[in-house]
């Protein structure tokens, strides 16, 4: 048996990645007119991003330790490595580390510091060292140095849902000029979204996130993912320019944002996540 991965819906794997790597995913939640859907799981409303008083929600204590349980008894007892969305953007952190108290050592909970793919690569960094046959400890380590190489940058079309769901400071000093214009921002090393950069149009500021990117990577390789909402011919574009741009690095991994991100981030945002190669990068 092998140590077992479990990482939650926020982090947008490929299902072939979920399947090859044996990663168990546990569902966020999209709390939508009283209803609560199960990101992943219950089919959301086509229309979700015009509806109002929509919100989300992170796993559950009951949740996580119910994945933890059954992922730790697959694991034949050598236990589990839970990589979960930044504690700085949802609860679900608090919550995981709470519910791993019940396995004692067997459950290591990872902070991502990030999400989308920023959690995605961490969970796979994980993922392959336990298919290695590496134990608990070195797992854990594999995916807390994954962490450090994660860079996350996203455009939004509008800072109202963020603002409205705390995912950035209301008392921000950007904050009144950057809802005129089309922000680009990146989530930073401790896992909170921030302004990267203050741009007049979404397709300037898409650029400058190209630009940062490969200015980011340069000669080094890197795993790269490109996430939207609603906005695939964006999301093709970028793609594009990253592997002309970048060849050593393969084609970027291509993506919805899923719904609980998107509500935050609203229509056409579009982002790009960037995996430094670990034998050639620092975090930047």
């Amino acid at each position: 048996m092998a140590v077992v991965v479990v990482t939650d819906s926020s982090a947008r794997l490929p299902a072939d990645d979920v399947r090859s790597c044996g990663i168990r995913v546990v569902p966020l939640h999209i709390l939508i007119e009283g209803r609560d859907l199960r990101d992943g799981v219950d089919p959301v409303p086509a229309d979700l991003y015009q509806r109002g008083h929509v919100s989300t929600a992170g796993a559950t204590p009951t949740e996580l330790a119910e994945a933890y349980r059954d992922a730790l008894r697959d694991s034949g007892g050598e236990g589990v490595v839970a990589v979960h969305i930044s504690a700085e953007l949802s609860s679900t952190l608090g919550a995981a580390e709470y519910a791993a108290r019940e396995f004692g050592g067997a459950v290591r909970v990872v902070d991502s510091k990030s999400t989308a793919m920023g959690t995605g690569f961490v969970a796979l960094a994980a993922a392959r060292a336990a298919f290695n046959g590496a134990d608990l400890e070195t797992v854990a380590a594999e995916a807390q140095s994954a962490v450090s190489r994660v860079h996350a940058y996203i455009v939004v079309h509008r800072l109202d849902n963020l603002r409205r769901s705390g995912r950035i400071g209301t008392t921000a000093s950007w904050l009144g000029t950057a809802l005129a214009l089309k922000p680009l921002l990146r989530i930073d090393e401790q896992g909170r979204l921030v302004l990267a950069q203050r741009v007049r149009t979404a397709s300037k500021a898409q650029a400058a996130m190209v630009e940062q990117v490969l200015e980011l990577v340069g000669e080094r390789r890197a795993a790269l993912a490109v996430h939207h909402i609603d906005n695939p011919a964006a999301a093709a574009e970028i793609s594009a320019t990253l592997a002309a741009a970048l060849p050593g690095c393969g084609d970027a991994v291509v993506t919805d944002l899923g719904p609980v991100l998107g509500v935050h981030v609203g229509t056409g945002a579009v982002g790009i996540v960037v995996a430094l190669d670990p034998t050639d990068s620092i975090r930047a």
